[in-house]
């Protein structure tokens, strides 16, 4: 079994609202073969990361960057688990309430340097997250999902 492992740092309703879809997508159960952990960022281990097969990863826009705790889990794991995890699928979801270009640029910066690879588009969301931007989460998680396991 594969496993997706979904690195967040969710403060705020519409940060949890993002979450939740992302995570519907991601255990749709037309997805079989992918075993789905959560952590928050400031939680989420290098041993965590090397267990898994793909990422998922949302973070608030703060102050034109990513979450800090989004860059600390980045910190704590980036030289232990760079040579091992290269070529890691991955996806991100952002939400900002003035912009989110920063965010998206610094944690494409990380993944870039550790080598991940990207397999579907970022979900940028701006202000309240409408239904459009709930069902672009969901089928974020899905198709990160979907990279690892099979669809029936």
């Amino acid at each position: 079994m594969s496993r997706l492992l979904v690195v967040h740092h969710t403060p705020s309703p519409a940060t949890a609202d993002l979450l939740d879809a992302a995570l519907r997508g991601a255990t749709d159960p037309e997805i079989t073969g992918v075993e789905v952990v959560r952590r928050a960022a400031l939680a989420a281990t290098a041993s965590d990361l090397l267990a898994a097969d793909g990422v998922l990863l949302g973070t608030p826009a703060n102050i034109g960057y990513m979450s800090g705790a989004l860059k600390h889990f980045f910190d704590t794991v980036y030289y232990v688990c760079a040579d091992d995890t290269r070529g890691l699928p991955f996806g991100l979801y952002v939400h900002g309430n003035l912009g989110v270009e920063g965010a998206v640029r610094s944690v494409e910066a990380v993944t870039g340097g550790l080598g991940w690879r990207q397999v579907a588009a970022h979900v940028e969301v701006l202000g309240a997250p409408t239904r459009d931007d709930l069902d672009a989460c969901t089928e974020l998680g899905a198709t990160v999902a979907a990279t690892l396991g099979a669809c029936d």
